[in-house]
């Protein structure tokens, strides 16, 4: 939506994450219900990425939702992460050194409490609201999956820079590796898009046409048909 909607999404002052994300979501799992071949009790919730954080909000504003999927979810504040993932791809490009400057300045500003939603887009990462980063602020998504008594599963690539084993899938693994109905795994050679290859994981691997790893598609489907 936010992809084919940019214009009229920027030029709303006061847009969320939660306006991103949710509304839509819950309208889709709402449609999948209402169809005759669905079984309305087993419809679950399957997010990438920011998705992956998003998910135990979605899950949390429609009960009826059956469990999550949630792949390279990141728990890591997005801003911190941000700063992390430039200064990455400077150490592969140091032509880069200014994009480490400049969005670790625009992430000081998202934890200073002088943050508000009047602070200019301009001046934040990514070019996001004010109201966009006090929403991601104030949101913890482990907290909010662990509130919610669903079955979730979890899986993380080895390689991936932009969530990480270290900053990320460690918050879902300390906040939830004690329930029984939670699974969590690593896969040691996928990148981001949980594409496997070796070595060092870099944006042009992403451009290359390839297949998610065939044992996360068999693991979700295998984890699915067990519920």
């Amino acid at each position: 939506m936010t992809h084919t909607h940019a214009a009229q999404v920027a030029a709303i002052s006061d847009f969320t994450m939660s306006d991103e994300y949710v509304p839509h979501a819950v309208a889709a799992i709402r449609l999948l219900q209402r169809r005759p071949a669905v079984d309305a009790g087993r419809v679950f919730v399957v997010g990438h990425s920011m998705g992956g954080k998003v998910a135990p909000r979605v899950a949390a504003a429609e009960p009826s939702v059956a469990g999550l999927v949630i792949l390279a979810g990141d728990t890591q504040p997005m801003h911190r992460a941000a700063v992390r993932v430039v200064r990455h791809l400077a150490s592969l490009d140091p032509g880069a050194q200014a994009a480490v400057e400049a969005i670790t300045r625009q992430a000081a500003l998202v934890d200073s409490p002088q943050l508000s939603a009047e602070t200019p887009a301009a001046d934040l990462p990514f070019g996001f609201s004010g109201a966009y980063w006090l929403d991601l602020r104030g949101y913890d998504p482990v907290a909010t999956a662990a509130a919610l008594d669903k079955p979730m599963l979890i899986l993380q690539g080895g390689r991936d820079y932009q969530v990480t084993v270290a900053d990320d899938l460690a918050g879902w693994q300390a906040g939830l590796a004690h329930r029984t109905d939670v699974t969590i795994r690593v896969y040691d050679a996928d990148d981001h898009l949980f594409f496997p290859g070796s070595g060092p994981s870099t944006p042009a691997d992403y451009d290359k046409p390839q297949h998610v790893d065939a044992a996360v598609v068999t693991d979700i489907a295998d984890w699915l048909a067990r519920r």
